[in-house]
């Protein structure tokens, strides 16, 4: 099998930048909402394509939610999503289905730590350009379907952003 990249890794890259200047501005419960609701409308569609019978990234992401909700405790929380990473491990063969479960399973984390949500774009634009393009498409022709595909991203967060949101999530970023 070819060797591809994983993930995109330029944090400096105009539409990474973008994104992490509005996700600053927000919330953990926003950041939250916006990396598991983009992933259950866009990621999880992939998954299932390729791994119908796989419930583990859908059970990290609802898991996800039930934690904010406070119906379950972090624990239980911390399961399903290390379980959602096994199942990216688990499905290597296969780039748009690893790319989309790794990018649930950094959705789900957001609930430990807000700065995981960036995990969506890094691995999940990428997905959805091996999706869309197929995994022997050229460097530049991923990058630029996932620079669009952030930019969606970047959309949808702007949507559910709360204007001067009074406790924005304190995001140290590691470059």
């Amino acid at each position: 099998m070819p060797k591809y990249r994983k993930t995109l890794n330029d944090l400096k890259a105009p539409y990474i930048k973008d994104l992490m200047k509005q996700i600053e501005t927000q919330s953990k419960d926003t950041l939250i909402l916006w990396a598991v609701q983009y992933s259950k409308i866009v990621m999880l569609p992939i998954w299932l394509k390729y791994r119908p019978e796989d419930e583990r990234p859908q059970n990290a992401l609802d898991s996800a939610l039930k934690w904010k909700d406070k119906i379950i405790k972090l624990p239980e929380a911390k399961k399903a999503i290390l379980s959602c990473h096994q199942a990216a491990r688990e499905s290597e063969e296969i780039p748009m289905a690893q790319g989309v479960a790794r990018a649930m399973a950094h959705s789900a984390s957001t609930i430990h730590s807000a700065r995981h949500c960036i995990g969506l774009a890094l691995y999940g634009a990428l997905a959805v350009a091996y999706e869309t393009l197929g995994t022997d498409a050229k460097w530049e022709a991923l990058e630029e379907c996932a620079a669009q595909e952030c930019g969606r991203m970047l959309e949808y967060l702007k949507e559910i952003s709360i204007e001067k949101e009074e406790n924005p999530a304190k995001i140290f970023w590691k470059d």
